[in-house]
């Protein structure tokens, strides 16, 4: 059964370790040390950060960050245990989350529209793209992004 908790500082280094391939490989996490100096990514009071765990087995983390328009929602799986179906449970999971955290606010997530992997994770947890791809500059450069909702 997966169960989720608050991020905790030994996750936080773990999940930082996490190396991606190929393409994937813009999704790899700045180093602890750096984002723990900077104040940024884990270390950013913004975010609010929830572990999912499948036994003992680190499976994936969420972040959740109230925004004017909604509930902002990231979500990374462990990358030796991506495409088994956890990002679909934490994206729902992450709905619930925010739904208690932050009221009536509706969740949305950004992506990178090459990334049709992830889109049809999120579309099975009940998203759908909203609108045109769009550009966005990120640590790493101009990408390509689809905005995605849950339908209300």
């Amino acid at each position: 059964m997966l169960q989720y908790h608050r991020t905790t500082e030994a996750e936080i280094k773990e999940i930082c370790g996490w190396r991606y391939e190929g393409a994937y490989a813009v999704y790899d996490s700045a180093p602890y040390e750096e984002q723990r100096r900077t104040g940024k990514g884990f270390f950013n009071p913004k975010n609010h950060y929830y572990s999912f765990c499948d036994g003992e087995r680190l499976v994936g983390y969420i972040n959740l960050v109230e925004k004017e328009e909604g509930i902002f929602l990231g979500a990374a799986a462990n990358p030796a245990l991506c495409g088994r179906g956890y990002g679909q449970r934490m994206i729902r999971a992450a709905c619930e989350i925010a739904q208690k955290e932050f009221g009536g606010k509706p969740p949305y997530l950004e992506v990178r529209t090459w990334n049709e992997r992830a889109v049809r994770c999120y579309e099975k947890a009940g998203f759908q793209i909203d609108g045109a791809a769009f550009s966005q500059t990120t640590p790493l450069g101009e990408g390509s992004f689809f905005r995605m909702k849950k339908p209300v």
